[in-house]
Order: structure tokens, then sequence, then C-alpha cells
């Protein structure tokens, strides 16, 4: 459990701040190029008095409207009306207690609902017990990620080449060189490499960027024929996933375009399952030769795996959203391939193996070091599709309530992408029934779902105005609908 940390100067404003973003969101939608609408048009509010920028000294335009901040100020209520009742704990206690022990939650299901505000855990059933967390354990992905690498990181994927023709440069050569034999050599192909940098959103827009960019420098370079190779070497250890060939995550690898998906929802937002190509890398190169030869350059042979020599130019660079980005969208759609480049990309920045051995160790010791209650934890992927995964209820609230806190602005993106109940993400067609419908719109939260599992995480504005994180965790469910039903069910009943 986190230690109590009382934000009595900002409780009211933060508090309701949160309450305002969660609807506005629901209205706006899940995210857009990575920041939510409703959080981007806040922030650049608060940096001018109206709702547009008027330069001064302009006469006949209309004065700025009332600044937002007047506004809330009046809104607010004081600190003091924000106490959590006294008899919370216990009406917590009165009220989940029976829920918890439905038969749909299977036999020993864990629970535990903290006061983001104070730290202090107002109800807890064995929140201490390791348990199969699924996909909530992206919340755990999230958290390390952001503290590790900064919200603003982007990875990138780059094009470099070795070879200096068509530069001018004479590096001379053996006096046994013959004139036929330079000529020989000046008609080979340019060897360029595609090099993953284990962006898992790179999609076909963004390799076409990279092509156009690649081509535009080689025609400065006097080249029109190239040899083609793409290098993966970033990443080590089993390209697949314990769970096996799936249609819920690709082969994890340092370079892909669509997730190595073969259906339309690469065309789209990403997200849901889909059949997978057993070679996203392989493809990938083959899509960035394609798009080199629709730009006039003739390509020598298929593509080739070969890592780039260390002395390579770059050529051209794309780079994906911000990890912030990632993070919202990972948690919003549950996207499998993100997840488990975030924790590559954690592990790489600690200096560890880009692995799944590697990411597991990276993203526990950076838990670790900012001081959150790992004890049992075995945080074996990123993404929760191992079953042997484990992790807690009070780990999950933990990390829910240091991503709400004040002094870490840069983990928010943890709770901005959690979905909407009701509305967004895979909670959209959730909280549809008469003992949850009170939840919809109010509830934030992080779902899991394995066979036999089912899991949910996140934050609702709770009794006394305070802002709650929870987490329920089960086993050994009877069947996923009728959990997911009673974890509904059990999440709505904070919103009263």
């Amino acid at each position: 459990m986190l230690e109590p940390k009382v934000w009595q100067l900002t409780a009211g404003s933060a508090v309701l701040g949160l309450v305002l973003a969660a609807g506005a969101v629901a209205l706006a939608g899940p995210w857009d190029s990575g920041q939510r609408k409703a959080e981007r048009d806040w922030a650049a509010a608060q940096g001018r008095t109206g709702g547009a920028h008027h330069p001064g000294g302009h006469p006949g335009k209309p004065a700025p409207a009332p600044s937002a901040a007047g506004v809330l100020d009046e809104l607010a209520p004081p600190v003091e009306s924000l106490s959590a009742p006294a008899d919370l704990p216990a009406g917590l206690r009165k009220t989940l207690g029976p829920l918890l022990e439905s038969p749909d939650l299977g036999p020993a299901p864990a629970a535990s609902v903290v006061d983001v505000a104070t730290g202090e855990q107002l109800f807890g059933e064995r929140a201490d017990r390791p348990m199969a967390p699924a996909s909530t354990i992206k919340i755990a992905t999230a958290v390390a990620a952001l503290s590790a690498l900064g919200p603003d990181h982007r990875i990138g994927t780059t094009v470099v080449t070795a070879d200096d023709k068509g530069e001018g440069d004479d590096k001379g050569g053996d006096e046994g060189d013959s004139e036929g034999d330079d000529k020989a050599k000046g008609d080979d192909p340019t060897e360029i490499t595609l090099v993953g940098g284990g962006d898992a959103t790179l999609d076909r827009k963004g390799l076409r960027a990279l092509a156009e960019d690649t081509a535009r420098a080689l025609r400065d370079r006097g080249v029109h024929e190239v040899a083609v190779r793409f290098d993966v070497s970033l990443y080590s250890g089993p390209r697949e996933h314990p769970i096996g060939p799936n249609d819920n995550i690709a082969p994890v690898t340092a370079l892909m375009t669509g997730q190595g998906r073969l259906d339309d929802s690469a065309r789209d937002s990403f997200g849901g399952p889909a059949p997978r190509s057993g070679d996203p890398a392989g493809d990938a190169a083959d899509v960035f030769a394609d798009l080199l030869r629709e730009r006039g350059l003739k390509t020598s042979g298929p593509p080739a795996m070969r890592k780039a020599p260390k002395d390579a130019d770059r050529l051209a660079v794309t780079y994906s959203r911000p990890v912030s980005a990632l993070v919202e969208r990972m948690l919003t759609n549950s996207d499998n391939d993100i997840a488990e480049s975030l924790v590559r990309q954690t592990a790489i920045k600690a200096g560890r193996p880009a692995s799944f051995a590697g990411a597991q160790q990276a993203v526990q010791a950076e838990l670790k070091e900012q001081k959150l209650p790992v004890g049992g934890a075995l945080l074996r992927d990123g993404s929760g599709l191992n079953r042997h995964d484990r992790i807690t209820s009070g780990l999950l609230t933990a990390l829910l309530a240091r991503a709400a806190d004040p002094d870490r602005p840069e983990l928010r993106p943890v709770l901005t992408g959690l979905p909407v109940a009701g509305f967004s993400g895979t909670l959209q067609g959730r909280y549809t029934d008469a003992d949850a419908i009170t939840g919809s719109g109010m509830i934030r939260a992080k779902t899991g779902t394995l066979t036999g599992v089912n899991s949910l995480a996140g934050t609702v504005v709770g009794p006394g105005g305070r802002l709650l994180a929870f987490a329920f965790l089960a086993e050994k469910a009877p069947g996923p609908d009728t959990a997911q039903r009673a974890l509904d069910h059990l999440s709505a009943e904070l919103t009263s």
C-alpha cells in the first residue's frame, strides 16, 4: 500500500478536474493523435485568458471571454467537504463484501479499493495475494514505460547505408585493382538496410514517408538501384509469445507494419484479434521495397535479413507517436503488440536485453525503484497473455494512485488511457445491466480476460467526492460473461 500523502492544497481542484475530464472525454472520444481531445483543449486554454489567442493592440475585436479558472474557483467545493465519510470503509465492506462472494467470480477473488488522495486502503480482500491479472498488467507496463522513457519519447525506424557511392568519395584501392574491376564494383547496387526500432504502430503511411525520404536521399547520391536488407537485431530471445501463434498478438519483432495483420483492421485503428503473419519483419521489408520501386528505384532481388554495419550512414528516419500516445492507445484498445514493444523499450533504456526475460527484469526493477509494492509480482510479459503472470490487487491500486499523483504528471496517460465505461475501448459494450448502469460514463478501467481469469482495475469518484482506485481479480470463474457482469456490478457500487 502507498504511504499516506494528503494533498490539502490541490485535492479540491484535482478531483473536480478529473470529474469534468471524465465527462468531456466520454463526449470527445477516446483519443486523438495520442492526446485526448478534451484534455488537449483544456491544456491549451490554460495559457491564455479566453478561448482564443488575441495578440494585443487590435481595435474592433471582441474582448476575451472570462477566464475558465475564475469559473472553476467559484464551483470548486471546499477541500474539507471532500473528506471521505468516516463510515466509508465500513460501508464498502457491507456493500462489496457480499458481491465479492458471488460464485460468478470464482472461489477466492481479490479486491482493493484505495483513496487516491491519501493512499488509504478503504477495502481489501486478499489484496496482497498474487493472482493472474490478464490485461490489467498493462497498467504496470504503462507506469514503467512512462517513468523510464518519459512521455515524449518516440521510437524510430531508420534506413541506413554503409555504401558511399555517389558522394564523390574516393577511398582508393589496392594497386592490383584494374579498371574493369572498378567498373564492375560501380555497377553493384547500393546496399541499404531498414532497421527496426521496435515501433509496433508503424503502418503503411509511415513506411511510405520513409520510402519517400530514402528515395530522395539516394537520388541526391546518384543512386538508382539498391539491394534492400532489414535488421531486427534490436530484440533478442524468442519471437513467439509463450501463448503460441494467436490472433491476439503478432510475433514479437523489432520491425513490423500494420502489426502483421492480414485483414483490413490494419487500415483503421489497430486493436482486437486478427489473423497475423508469421514473418511481420520480412513482410514490412517487402512493402518497403515495393514503395521504393514506386518511386523509381530498382531493387536487386528480394529483401534479406542482415544486421546493419556499425559505421552506416542514416538516410531517413520515421518516428512513432510519443510514448504518452502509445500508452493511451494500448490501454484503450488493450493492444498486446504495443504492450510488448513498450516493455522492451523499457529494457533497452535500462541496458537489459530486449527480450521477454529482460523486459520482466526491467519493469519489475523500475516499479521497485518507485517503492511500489511489487512483492509476489511476476511480470512475465507486458501484455498479460502469459498465464504465469502474477500481480496483486494492492499493486494495481498503488499503480493507479501513483499515476494520479500531482507530482508525477508524466504518468497521467495511465489514467487518460483507461476506457470509459459504456463509451470507449474495451468497456464500450459493458455496464448495460440494471445493477451496473450507474457506472456508465462514471468509471474508467482496464479490463482483463483469459479463460477462467477476469479482472478490472480503474478509477471512480466515490462518496464524498473522493477519487477512488479499485482493482478486482477473479480466477476460476465459471464463465466470462457472468464474471464481467459481476465485476461491473462491483465497481458500479463505488459510485454511490
